[in-house]
């Protein structure tokens, strides 16, 4: 038996991590304020630990900020390739047909950030103009590359979500948010010369990370999730 401090500080892990993991939230409006380097690293330290098939750890992360943010933006909406004639040619993130229940928890996503940010269903224009809002890392003060070598297989593109996870986690428990974007793989070709990035490298997706602005409207967007009895089946 544990000894009632021992419950009591254990009943306080739980709600920290639990915390952590239920505030997580794609964030799509950020404060300018920026993020201290060492915290930066510390979220990726901490996150680093995440599991992967003998210790592979297959993650590479280049994390931006200023100028060299701002030109991975200005390079990806100078090119004039709109985000539904984008070419998914390193790997497939969604299905080629959407259907259910996927079709309607896709749908509900959209139709509730467009609500709350006043953009009616035949507004195509704002639309794009929200979605191209992720090349600027819906301004948050960091902006985060991810990839994976491309010689490596499915069971580590499984660790490299795992090692994603980490890390928002991670930066909710340092009063931070962050937003995972897969909107970046289809224009890896304009980010690779800014970065660096080789050619074995597969642009995975993008991740910002900064200070919540609670005044946006698009912020204010709460997703639901299926109950438990839904998708685990418990076998006595």
């Amino acid at each position: 038996m544990l000894a009632p401090d021992q419950r009591t500080a254990d009943a306080e892990a739980v709600a920290a991590v639990d915390e952590a993991i239920t505030s997580r939230r794609s964030v799509r409006a950020f404060l300018p304020d920026p993020v201290e380097e060492e915290t930066i690293s510390d979220i990726l330290r901490v996150a680093a630990r995440a599991p992967s098939g003998t210790n592979m750890q297959p993650w590479k992360v280049y994390v931006t900020t200023g100028e060299t943010k701002r030109r991975i933006g200005e390079a990806i909406l100078s090119s004039g390739i709109r985000a539904e004639k984008a070419e998914w040619d390193e790997y497939k993130y969604y299905p080629d047909t959407f259907f259910e229940p996927y079709l309607t928890r896709r749908r509900a996503v959209g139709y509730g950030l467009y609500g709350l940010l006043g953009i009616s269903r035949r507004e195509v224009d704002r639309m794009r103009a929200q979605h191209d809002r992720n090349f600027v890392f819906f301004d948050a003060p960091v902006g985060m590359i991810f990839t994976i070598d491309r010689r490596l297989n499915k069971g580590s593109w499984i660790d490299h979500g795992m090692f994603l996870q980490s890390i928002m986690i991670a930066a909710r428990a340092r009063g931070l948010h962050t937003c995972p974007q897969a909107a970046f793989a289809p224009y890896h070709r304009f980010i690779r010369p800014i970065l660096g990035i080789a050619d074995e490298e597969v642009v995975v997706c993008g991740m910002a990370l900064g200070y919540e602005d609670t005044s946006k409207p698009e912020n204010k967007l709460r997703t639901d999730r299926a109950p438990v009895e839904e998708f685990a089946t418990f076998l006595r």
